[in-house]
């Protein structure tokens, strides 16, 4: 009898068993999803963190098969796909036409020049702190996507794919190794761009003007804006056709020396290729690049570092007449501060190139890596004033730690008093 009731028993749960297996194959089976990836169930709460980043079961631009990354692959219709993406990550789709995701990055390879590598690191840390203070990602790259395409033409590979990793992106910020922020409290005011895709320094009369003074200096490529959109994805494919990858490579340097009587050297770069697009092809280009000039997107290191002990000098009067600024405060509220200090600044008639922090300082020529910098200067003179504007972007982070260097040529550092600057400096 007792046998009986466990064959009974045993046979229940083992229809139990089987029929529960085939409601969850039924289940699986009716998902809308036409993908050959299927995802498994992910149950959060309200208060997950991670909610932003659960993917949706159905179809998008990234289970197409002919999906290529490669910058030789030309890519169409990607306002679409990416606004297909968006509408199905609600979450990431709010806010995403002013979200930023800065891009840098160095050779794969060991530094040549033995301080190159802690040069590199410092740099980084430059672009991380001015991430943090601001809230931006930061995607550090040191691979060539595209083995040919190296030195100043690797970005083009690394943008391309950055913007089809990150659809959630409005703008790739691209900022070369060797370019320091040295005002860590200015915030791009993107919404000045929004009828733009291009946003670099330059001066129109340079790029746009025919004859003599159309410079190959007319902007510089080092650092710009460029908005995760068709408009660039085609241009960058453009640009990219003038590289070593491309078949036309060589034909494009006598162009371009021709075109730009001021370029020093006959190897295509990508930066004369830039402003032969957008100058040459008519309006294809030129009515979505906004050349900044009214502050230093980036600027010419020669002409800024011998100013920045002056210019300390003068945001240490501004904090004496004004107490608020001075006040000691969390990293986290920072930029609250830098919006009491900007009428404050206005109000001294401080402006770039005079007494302004400029906002990114770029040691072009220095080769920090390489060591192979502009013969028109020696190297010392590079790794010298790189320290120096390192130091003094990394006083505007310290000081919120409590500490200061003791001067811009040591790394050593000393505890800020209350109410500094008011108060008397006490090196320990």
């Amino acid at each position: 009898m007792a046998l009986q009731s466990r064959i009974r028993w045993l046979s229940c749960n083992v229809f139990l068993l089987l029929g529960g297996a085939f409601l969850l194959f039924l289940f699986n089976s009716s998902l809308s999803s036409t993908s050959i990836f299927k995802l498994p169930t992910y149950v959060f709460t309200a208060g997950d963190r991670f909610v932003d980043e659960i993917d949706t079961p159905d179809q998008t631009f990234y289970d197409d098969p002919k999906l290529s990354y490669s910058i030789e692959r030309r890519i169409k219709n990607w306002d679409h796909k990416r606004k297909a993406w968006l509408n199905h990550h609600r979450r990431l789709a709010a806010g995403a036409d002013e979200r930023i995701l800065m891009v840098t990055g160095s050779q794969p390879a060991m530094c040549k020049n033995p301080i190159g590598d802690h040069l590199l690191l410092r740099l980084l840390k430059n672009k991380m702190d001015y991430c943090r203070i601001h809230g931006y990602d930061i995607f550090y790259n040191n691979a060539y996507l595209q083995p040919q395409m190296d030195s100043f033409w690797a970005k083009l590979p690394i943008i391309r794919a950055t913007m089809m990793a990150h659809p959630e992106v409005e703008w790739i910020w691209w900022m070369d190794s060797d370019a320091v922020f040295t005002d860590m409290e200015f915030k791009i005011p993107i919404e000045r761009y929004k009828n733009h895709n291009l946003v670099v320094h330059g001066w129109p009369s340079m790029v746009y003007e025919k004859g003599d003074n159309k410079s190959w200096t007319g902007l510089n490529a080092g650092v710009f804006l460029i908005r995760n959109c068709q408009w660039s994805m085609d241009l960058m494919d453009s640009w990219a056709k003038m590289g070593p990858q491309s078949p036309d490579y060589k034909k494009w340097g006598p162009i371009l020396t021709t075109t730009f009587k001021d370029k020093p050297f006959p190897l295509p770069d990508d930066q004369s290729a830039l402003i032969y697009l957008i100058s040459m092809e008519g309006r294809k280009w030129a009515d979505k690049v906004y050349l900044e000039g009214e502050y230093y997107l980036e600027s010419y290191w020669i002409g800024m570092v011998g100013w920045y002990d002056n210019i300390t000098a003068q945001y240490t009067e501004m904090e004496k007449r004004e107490p608020g600024l001075r006040r000691k405060h969390a990293e986290r509220v920072s930029r609250f501060y830098a919006g009491l200090r900007e009428p404050v600044i206005k109000k001294a008639g401080l402006r770039n190139g005079a007494g302004r922090r400029p906002f990114v300082t770029h040691f072009t020529g220095c080769q920090p890596c390489s060591g192979n910098h502009n013969p028109m200067y020696d190297g010392d003179t590079c790794w010298q004033e790189m320290g120096r504007a390192l130091n003094f972007a990394d006083n505007q982070v310290l000081r919120t730690y409590g500490f200061l260097h003791q001067d811009l040529d040591s790394s050593a550092v000393y505890s800020v008093p209350f109410d500094y600057p008011h108060t008397n400096i006490i090196h320990q």
